[in-house]
């Protein structure tokens, strides 16, 4: 259970998650008017979509390599004002600030997608599931507002896609000055390079690392890419929002139904094979069933991407046995994974250019989804990434 003391420390967590997702989501429904805007290809509108993604596990892939890193809460403070610069650096009327700022967006982000479920495990090592949880939902709800209610802000106040886009500099902004006073305290150390060659060579984490990084690709489609396929089945930009909306919604309720279904199984691969049948469902609902269910292809879509997220989250703190494993194997199964999940919307975008349609798209789709079993099932087990002990120094005999 979560004390008092516990709950604050929750809700300044659920401030950064809240921010992790809307610089990413929000360009979906606008994605046409931009590609428009700056006449853009397919493959460079994907590449919006994508550059965000290529760095969102930066930090994950540095931090091993730098002698001292910073404390977490003074990186979540750093991050939450660079997300805030890159928001604003991406309304500038150019093609390169466009994308300039997508990266630093990306880069921004990374910080926090790493030490976030660091911080989980060091705070709430009782309580991993549940908390990581109420994150993810953070995590989407915040994906689900955002695309949500760009295309209608952008409608009542008559102006173009940047107002909605730079609105989002203002909870990052805020995110950071609530964090500021726990990093001016200081918090825990990063993990030794000991512990870092270790998680970099575990077997288990590179399949947490692949689980993380084949369910954030199909995400990452869907939030780049299912505004697009509804707009080409026949509805309008404002509809096509809501569209993924919804799924980002179901994606909040798909993760908050972990920890329960957790307590009724003896390891989490029952839920890996659950997130796989129903994401696949919906992939191809969506695409091939009649417009007027799309609904319901989306609700079996989202939901099963949101058991798929809130389980590879979980598997950070799960899979490992005190929190300077979980930073390390958060970085390693983030840093690695995005640059995966990274492939998802270009590689659609360039399929979608090649050949005019959905349909190719979706059944590479359902084929990796199908994948995602194999690293899903082996992380799944209740096992822990092995770290041997530090070495004492050999004492000298007389």
């Amino acid at each position: 259970m979560i004390g008092r003391r516990g709950a604050g420390a929750l809700l300044l967590i659920v401030l950064i998650a809240v921010n992790l997702r809307p610089a990413i989501t929000g360009v979906g429904p606008l994605l046409t008017e931009i590609q428009d805007d700056f006449r853009l290809s397919g493959a460079a509108a994907g590449a919006l979509t994508t550059l965000p993604l290529v760095f969102f596990g930066a930090y994950g892939l540095l931090a091993p390599f730098l002698p001292r890193a910073p404390r977490s809460e003074a990186l979540l403070v750093a991050a939450m004002a660079l997300l805030a610069a890159g928001i604003l650096l991406r309304l500038l009327d150019a093609p390169f600030w466009l994308f300039a700022g997508s990266l630093v967006a990306g880069a921004a982000i990374s910080v926090g997608n790493i030490a976030v479920p660091a911080i989980i495990k060091r705070d709430h090592p009782e309580s991993i599931t549940t908390v990581t949880a109420v994150y993810t939902v953070a995590v989407t709800a915040g994906a689900s507002v955002t695309s949500a209610v760009v295309v209608p802000i952008e409608d009542i106040t008559g102006s173009s896609w940047r107002l909605p886009l730079g609105l989002l500099a203002i909870p990052a902004a805020v995110a950071a000055l609530c964090w500021l006073p726990r990093a001016l305290r200081g918090g825990t150390p990063p993990p030794g390079r000991r512990v870092a060659g270790a998680v970099w060579r575990s077997g288990l984490a590179w399949h947490v690392t692949l689980f993380m990084g084949v369910q954030s690709m199909l995400a990452y489609v869907v939030f780049g890419w299912l505004p697009t396929l509804c707009q080409d089945r026949g509805m309008d930009d404002a509809t096509s929002g809501y569209v993924l909306g919804v799924s980002a919604l179901l994606q909040a309720v798909g993760a908050l139904s972990v920890p329960a279904l957790e307590r009724r199984v003896r390891d989490q691969r029952p839920l890996v094979i659950a997130s796989v049948v129903l994401t696949m469902v919906g992939f191809a609902g969506v695409t091939w069933a009649p417009l007027g269910s799309i609904w319901i292809w989306t609700v079996v879509l989202g939901f099963g991407q949101g058991l798929g997220f809130a389980v590879a989250l979980a598997f950070i703190g799960l899979r490992a046995h005190d929190a300077d494993v979980a930073a390390q194997l958060s970085g390693m199964s983030q840093g690695v994974g995005y640059v995966i999940a990274a492939l998802g919307p270009l590689a659609v975008g360039a399929l979608y250019d090649a050949t005019g349609g959905w349909t190719v798209p979706t059944i590479a789709m359902l084929l990796l989804s199908a994948a995602l079993a194999i690293p899903g099932m082996a992380a799944g087990q209740n096992r822990t990434v092995a770290v041997p002990a530090p070495q004492e120094p050999a004492k000298n005999t007389p």
